[in-house]
């Protein structure tokens, strides 16, 4: 009894800097190569030869794949346990298949033929392997901070980690990519796959060297590991769909990533069409946003997190994004110098509401650990497929209504701010959080958002597209 005790006063201490470290870089595969896929993929597929339109049906299917297995992923998780090798198996599969992406269309090699149809199909199917072990590493990564922790300010400074090291993501694809476009040659369509072939195993390397220290440097969380002993019963869906914060957070997290990534998708769009700036500035812009977003994720971590400063930051992250998208509709062409200010303001807002929003979910799952990896895996689900469809069509679209594009992508971003400005209004004032496995009732209010210690016996029965955004 006094061992379980001090085991469990241990999970409820801080976590140490390592340790966030070394949870922070386990995503970084994923982060750079899901960087570079929605970066260059449409670019690389119509540079040799494929129509916009088949470009988008190509990202629609790894949209697809993705959000499907995320809720396979979490229900086989919960079941067996083991995010480490759930991690290790689907950075593998990420790995192989997105170096097979850039490396030619394999089924046109092997029968012959290089009519469009065999090389949608042939990218599609890549597209599809990639992104189911790009979700099976997601959930178990995900999913693993509540089982690493019971301390809800860790909690939330793992997320603000992890979301610091995918702006570090995003930024080592811009420099891979601006060395090679400098260095390797493309006069010919061979030139061109062989740059892009180049970007995508340097990208491999740098997230394989980030994996092997996630893989070193963390031992399976033992939360799970205990419950797994201990025989508990695993929760069902019922139990979180019967949840109304279930559905609530799921409304804030799917809208939140669904701003970030039509916002991100579009900039290069806006800063080239519509405010006619420099080529460079479809570059800079996107880095200046993903500096500042690693500067306030660093920053963030540095908070004791309660429930009431999560929505306060949220609130503020939202509100921010208002203002931005505000000024990009108004901001007329001749002042378009202005869109580098409102590069960092965005890059802020986005490190609010995502840090804040995945933190979020932490609230929601807080002990039931038997069930964490499905309310992971089903958010992501959604995210994945509205996202994907939201993309799809606008992308279609948008090579639909070429002639007539002038400050269509400008409404655009200024339309999924005023969307995000009425996510914090849907969060109650009190929302009691019950976790069914230790009776723990934390309303949304409650500045002090801390875990009771468990009881000894618990038991728990659940386009020509310049570049779209990154995963989460």
């Amino acid at each position: 009894m006094v061992n379980h005790i001090e085991d469990d006063e241990s999970l409820t201490k801080p976590l140490g800097r390592c340790s966030v470290f070394y949870y922070g870089v386990g995503h970084m595969l994923n982060d750079i190569t899901s960087a570079c896929w929605f970066t260059y993929l449409l670019v690389f597929l119509t540079d040799i030869g494929l129509s916009p339109s088949d470009a988008a049906v190509v990202m629609l299917s790894g949209q697809v794949a993705d959000g499907l297995t995320t809720v396979f992923a979490g229900e086989l998780i919960d079941r067996f346990g083991h995010f480490k090798v759930w991690h290790l198996a689907g950075s593998v599969l990420v790995a192989v298949s997105f170096s097979s992406v850039f490396g030619g269309c394999l089924p046109c090699k092997l029968i012959g033929s290089d009519s469009a149809m065999l090389q949608t199909i042939g990218y599609s199917v890549f597209a599809a392997i990639f992104n189911m072990g790009w979700a099976a590493t997601q959930v178990s990564h995900m999913s693993m901070v509540n089982c690493i922790t019971l301390n809800s300010t860790s909690r939330v400074v793992l997320a603000s980690c992890r979301n610091a090291f995918t702006m570090v993501a995003n930024l080592s694809l811009y420099a891979v990519a601006f060395v090679v476009f400098n260095v390797v040659g493309a006069g010919t369509p061979a030139a061109v796959e062989n740059q892009y072939r180049w970007i995508a195993y340097i990208s491999i390397f740098i997230g394989s060297c980030f994996v092997v220290v996630f893989a070193f440097g963390i031992r399976e969380p033992r939360l799970k590991l205990e419950a797994r002993v201990k025989g508990y019963v695993r929760i069902s869906w019922m139990y979180w769909f019967k949840k109304i914060l279930y559905h609530q957070v799921a409304l804030v997290y799917v809208l939140t990533r669904l701003v970030t990534n039509v916002s991100q998708a579009f900039l290069a769009f806006y800063v080239i069409n519509d405010l006619q700036m420099r080529l460079s500035s479809k570059a800079l812009v996107p880095a200046i946003i993903f500096v500042c977003s690693f500067i306030v994720s660093v920053l963030l971590q540095e908070i004791k997190w309660t429930s009431k400063r999560l929505k306060g930051f949220y609130t503020a992250g939202g509100l921010l994004w208002v203002l931005c998208g505000t000024g990009i509709l108004l901001l007329p062409r001749n002042m378009n110098a202005f869109m580098y200010i409102l590069a960092i303001f965005i890059g802020i807002a986005n490190a609010l509401i995502m840090v804040t929003g995945v933190g979020m979910q932490s609230v929601l799952v807080g002990r039931d650990l038997n069930g964490c990896a499905f309310v992971y895996g089903s958010l992501s689900f959604l995210d994945k497929m509205i996202c994907g469809v939201a993309l799809f069509v606008l992308e279609r679209s948008q090579v639909q209504a070429l002639e007539t594009a002038s400050g269509r992508n400008a409404r655009i971003l200024s339309g999924t701010a005023q969307l995000q400005s009425e996510l914090p209004f849907l969060l109650p004032q009190s929302v009691c959080t019950r976790s069914r496995s230790s009776g723990l009732c934390a309303p949304w209010g409650d500045s002090h958002l801390q875990y009771e210690p468990p009881d000894t016996h618990i038991s728990a029965s659940g386009g020509t597209s310049t570049g779209l955004t990154p995963k989460s």
